[in-house]
């Protein structure tokens, strides 16, 4: 390990970007606490506090968040800023799109989501497809310091880490944008895939509001290459989507609906999935909630 006694105390910085947190831990919120707790895990010794020394010094000049990459510079003892960079891979269009369709099937997360919040559930999702949200190991973060310290990570990467976390706490979708989605592209899918409408004021609401009745879930999964589940409890029949649009009593009885689905590997509420959430003035997803846990009562036991 190089001999940092010669070069003295960190020179100070005029404006720097100071942690909030003055001591104690650093970062309010599950996820960045979840990400500090992770970094925390790997054993880094007092790198990690030195760095939480940095961070609160100010000593961290400036840290911008970019696909796949955090760069950063951050002022040390020598006149010229080091250069940090914290690379994390971005998961690819094919893992995203599936990311995408397992949110859109849940749809308090994507309320949530939609919402501007960030459901703890996120995590155990992404998981559960291969995804993970936060780093599961050192390794699997890209950490360079143009320091001339070799252990890895230097106090001035560790000081990126704090205030990374403040970061997350002031806008969660940072991280997912880290790992290649912005948040707007995210929602737009979103919005996509549940065939969301814009909600109509009620004094310009028609007597017969059109309501969209395809399924944008079911048909994104297919196209990701899934077998239909709809026609895997239906002799190997698609199921024909109802008409275009319709009254509210439309949204509940358009098409032949399919008896509920007994398989054991299946849901339910299947079919409840596949439509879209009707309108505020329909009960919403408050209705939508109420409805699934009627199916799940009135599902066929074992």
């Amino acid at each position: 390990m190089a001999d940092f006694s010669k070069f003295g105390a960190p020179r100070p910085v005029e404006n720097g970007l100071t942690a909030r947190s003055e001591r104690g831990d650093i970062g309010e919120q599950w996820w960045s606490r979840r990400f500090i707790g992770v970094l925390e895990s790997f054993a880094l010794g007092t790198r990690l506090t030195r760095g939480r020394s940095y961070a609160r010094k100010g000593q961290v000049i400036s840290l911008e968040i970019a696909v796949g990459e955090v760069q950063a510079d951050v002022q040390g003892s020598r006149v010229t800023p080091y250069r940090v960079r914290i690379g994390l891979k971005k998961f690819s269009e094919l893992v995203w799109a599936k990311i995408e369709v397992a949110l859109a099937e849940q749809a308090l997360y994507s309320a949530q989501l939609l919402a501007g919040q960030f459901p703890r559930e996120l995590e155990p999702v992404l998981a559960q497809i291969g995804a993970p949200l936060f780093p599961a190991r050192l390794a699997d973060l890209d950490l360079r310091c143009t320091c001339p310290d070799q252990a890895v990570p230097c106090k001035h990467i560790a000081a990126v880490f704090y205030l990374l976390a403040e970061r997350f706490d002031e806008d969660p979708f940072l991280l997912l944008r880290w790992r290649g989605r912005s948040k707007e592209a995210l929602l737009e899918r979103l919005r996509a895939l549940r065939g969301d409408v814009e909600e109509v004021p009620e004094e310009d609401r028609p007597v017969a509001a059109p309501v969209p009745t395809g399924r944008p879930v079911l048909s994104a999964r297919l196209a990701l290459g899934e077998p239909d589940p709809i026609a895997a409890v239906s002799g190997g029949k698609q199921a024909k989507p109802g008409p275009a649009g319709g009254d509210a009593v439309a949204f509940w009885t358009a098409g032949r609906l399919l008896p509920l689905p007994s398989h054991p590997e299946l849901p339910p509420d299947l079919l409840l999935r596949q439509l879209p959430v009707p309108g505020a003035w329909l009960g919403g997803e408050e209705l939508v909630r109420e409805l699934a846990t009627l199916y799940q009562r009135l599902a066929p036991e074992d």
